[in-house]
């Protein structure tokens, strides 16, 4: 059996998790998953400022931290914080260790997911106008990327762990491809048993999202959770390549069962009996959950079917400016005066700056902003509006910036709340997914060594 123990679900996630995770006891690997689209966007516009940056620098202040502790109990690290730049990410992580006077770690490097030089290097190959994309087709954005990384499987992450990486750090692989890893490595699991690959994806979509597998962000009975203020994340004790049980530490907080581990199940999965990643498809209508006690689900059976012929890309490119601001009205009328604003906002700046704005957002914040004409909402006492509107003119956004200051005295009564100055104008970078072919993607491994 191996533990695999998730310590975080995206890049701000809770700093005290791998702390936790490493000292409420025995583990054998750590697992860190700080990617999401938005997070590649941010970290591509660092890495464009200063070429040594691009990176979730908190890896460096939560897990670097505790390196000690991790050599002394020979913890396998998996982290895909290497973000648009995952060399620097090591070498900074490697700064740490020489600090705390450690030796002979052994830290890997996985790159070839920054494929934006790949495209722009073959721009007359017929097969570029024919990537297909959610929206936009390629040439729409071709000369506006400033990003393009594709989604990798698990298998240079199995390669780092056999060349006996302490540390893995990686770019864009795929969220459950990094918890994927440590079971195809340690079952030695064929390339083509797709079962085996399905399994182990089921257990990395689980454990991907951090505490949301162990009773945070609990729909069906949040408030059940006990001591969410020491609450334990989600670990996977793999009993063989088709059988796991989904735990968490019996000395910390949070909530294991059934109901919790599908509310995970069912996040971000598409068509589930075709659930795709870059090891395989994976069957999520033959996962068979069981009850194997307190805070103890097991799950097997799952069954899978072949890999995507083409890799998720995702894609960054600048679009214009935006601008958004907020500002609260209270009672009575607070949603009525808050929509009459957010429209006299709108009229005053078009009056000034002409149509010039490709899309506007009104809300109002603690009345319908979430779930909009779904709201079932009476009349609140108080609410924010929020405004926020796009366009390529960048003096347009200034002048809507200017704008929202004027309905404190100027619009309907009782604004407030509105501070920290004039809200100003940046850039938009825009998000495009498309699919690339297989092997135009080579992704590459190399061991670092203290």
């Amino acid at each position: 059996m191996i533990r695999i123990a998730s310590a975080s679900g995206y890049w701000g996630d809770w700093s005290q998790a791998p702390g936790l995770q490493i000292r409420s006891g025995p583990i054998d690997y750590l697992v860190l998953d700080y990617l999401a689209e938005v997070t590649l966007s941010i970290m591509s516009r660092q890495r464009a400022k200063d070429p040594n940056t691009g990176y979730a620098t908190d890896f460096l202040t939560d897990v670097g931290t505790l390196l000690p502790e991790i050599v002394e109990k020979k913890i396998k690290v998996i982290a895909n914080a290497g973000g648009v730049n995952p060399r620097s990410c090591a070498k900074a992580f490697l700064n740490i260790a020489r600090e705390k006077g450690l030796s002979g770690i052994r830290v890997a490097v996985v790159e070839g997911d920054d494929v934006l030089s790949l495209l722009n290097g073959r721009p007359d190959d017929p097969a570029i106008a024919s990537l297909t994309a959610d929206e936009k087709p390629y040439p729409e954005v071709q000369d506006r990327l400033t990003a393009a990384h594709a989604y990798l499987g698990c298998a240079p992450v199995v390669e780092a762990l056999q060349a006996d990486a302490d540390i893995v750090i990686t770019g864009r692989v795929s969220d459950p491809g990094l918890f994927l890893a440590p079971i195809v490595h340690h079952f030695e699991i064929a390339g083509d048993d797709w079962d085996s690959h399905a399994f182990g994806t089921v257990v990395g979509h689980i454990l991907e999202c951090g505490g949301q597998a162990s009773g945070g962000n609990f729909l069906g009975g949040w408030e059940t959770v006990p001591d969410l203020d020491r609450l334990g994340f989600p670990i996977a004790e793999v009993h063989d390549k088709s059988h796991a049980t989904i735990t968490k530490h019996e000395s910390l907080g949070g909530l294991v069962n059934e109901a919790v581990v599908k509310e995970q199940l069912v996040y971000e999965i598409g068509d589930p009996k075709m659930y795709a990643t870059p090891d395989c498809y994976a069957d999520f209508t033959t996962i068979q959950l069981s009850d194997e006690g307190d805070n103890r689900v097991g799950v097997a059976g799952v069954k899978g079917n072949g890999r995507p012929e083409k890799l998720k890309v995702a894609g960054y490119y600048e679009d214009g400016w935006m601008v958004s601001g907020q500002i609260s009205y209270p009672w009575p009328d607070a949603e009525k005066k808050a929509q009459a604003a957010g429209e006299l906002l709108k009229k005053r700046t078009i009056n000034l700056t002409g149509d010039v704005f490709e899309e506007w957002r009104i809300e109002t914040v603690g009345y319908n902003a979430c779930h909009g004409n779904l709201s079932t909402s009476q009349s609140p006492d108080e609410v924010t509006l929020r405004v926020a509107a796009r366009s390529q003119d960048r003096e347009a956004c200034e002048v809507l910036g200017r704008e929202f200051s004027p309905l404190v005295l100027t619009g309907p009564p009782g604004a407030t709340g509105f501070a920290g100055g004039r809200p100003r104008p940046s850039r938009v970078h825009a998000y495009w997914a498309g699919l690339i072919p297989r092997d135009w993607v080579n992704p590459r491994v190399e061991v670092l060594e203290l």
